[in-house]
């Protein structure tokens, strides 16, 4: 979601020590992992507005690619570069449905929207990772 390491490590130390500040907060009625998903793609998403601010995105980013042709390091690369290239909601989307492995069901209470939302949202950001990956093809 954020392209590398160590802004990932922040983004995870953060979420984890508001989390225990705000368990006070927790409404037990909802899904643990739902509100503490939800805490991560808000600081993930402010920590990329507050990197728009002072530094680009790097196309060297460390994004793990997974499953994705691991023994093909062009084709991780590629993968990785049109990632970045997505805006952070295509990205969060592909990146909860894609690398996390959540049901839309669960996407969808974790991005707060109706599943039918994150079924259409998933269909544009894989149509525009699909045009990225080709313009880099290209």
């Amino acid at each position: 979601m954020l392209g590398n390491v160590q802004d990932a490590e922040d983004v995870t130390q953060t979420v984890f020590c508001n989390a225990f500040l705000s368990m006070r907060s927790y409404d037990s009625k909802y899904r643990f992992f739902s509100w503490l998903y939800r805490m991560t793609i808000n600081e993930s998403l402010n920590q990329l507005k507050r990197r728009k601010r002072t530094v680009t995105l790097d196309e060297d980013a460390d994004i793990p690619v997974g499953g994705v042709a691991a023994d093909n390091v062009e084709v991780d690369d590629q993968v990785r570069a049109a990632l970045l290239s997505l805006r952070p909601d295509d990205r969060a989307v592909v990146v909860l449905r894609h690398f996390v492995s959540l049901s839309y069901e669960r996407i969808a209470e974790v991005l707060e929207v109706p599943v039918r939302t994150v079924k259409s949202r998933l269909f544009t950001a894989r149509e525009r990772l699909r045009l990225a990956l080709l313009a880099r093809k290209a």
